[in-house]
């Protein structure tokens, strides 16, 4: 189905249908702050594997990242990390950025993987942050946007639904998304690396 949720102020009725589906192993397209994701409750053991499949990808290989309403699951999922690094990452977020952090050890059991490292996204996006807040955790999620070209269906919400419909279980409309993902930054030694160099600017957070 297509639901419209005005990112402004998202109608909470419509976020708690959104939340259901998600905690009923429901797979979801929503917008973030770049461009639409694809994304699951990362509880729910047959979504993550539905939603490789989707996407083609192999759950060991896979860059999935864990979107969070804001920090305070890090703990949750990731080794601790030093006073620098956080401050970064607190300056940083919600913004237009995929942190690559060490996972601990609740993360390969979640993802029936053997991942050393986990993303972390906490999107510059009420709709996004919403959900996962009502949710009461992180929803795993990829991306839609196919890295070697640009496709119309990235950013118009009715195309994306099309294209995705027989696919997924919900498609939120909250408006046009953008052609450019997130800059990933792999955070996994004192220095940041840029692995992929997106929307964000992470020199001004330095």
């Amino acid at each position: 189905m297509l639901i419209k949720i005005y990112p402004n102020n998202p109608n909470e009725k419509q976020l708690a249908e959104v939340v259901a589906c998600l905690r009923n192993g429901g797979i979801i397209i929503y917008p973030t702050d770049t461009v639409y994701g694809l994304g699951c409750d990362i509880y729910q053991a047959k979504a993550i594997e539905k939603l490789c499949k989707i996407r083609n990808i192999n759950p060991d290989k896979a860059n999935l990242s864990f979107i969070c309403a804001d920090l305070s699951h890090l703990s949750d999922f990731v080794k601790p990390i030093d006073n620098a690094v956080f401050r970064v990452l607190k300056h940083a977020l919600p913004g237009p950025f995929t942190f690559i952090l060490n996972a601990n050890n609740k993360v390969p059991k979640l993802m029936h993987s053997n991942k050393k490292t986990v993303g972390i996204r906490v999107p510059d996006n009420d709709i996004a942050r919403c959900i996962v807040k009502l949710l009461g955790n992180p929803i795993v999620s990829t991306s839609i946007h196919d890295d070697d070209e640009v496709v119309e269906y990235s950013t118009d919400p009715e195309l994306i639904y099309e294209k995705y419909k027989d696919l997924v279980d919900m498609v939120i409309d909250g408006g046009y998304g953008e052609l450019q993902a997130s800059t990933v930054v792999d955070y996994t030694s004192d220095e940041p690396i840029i692995i992929r160099q997106g929307k964000g600017d992470l020199e001004s957070y330095l």
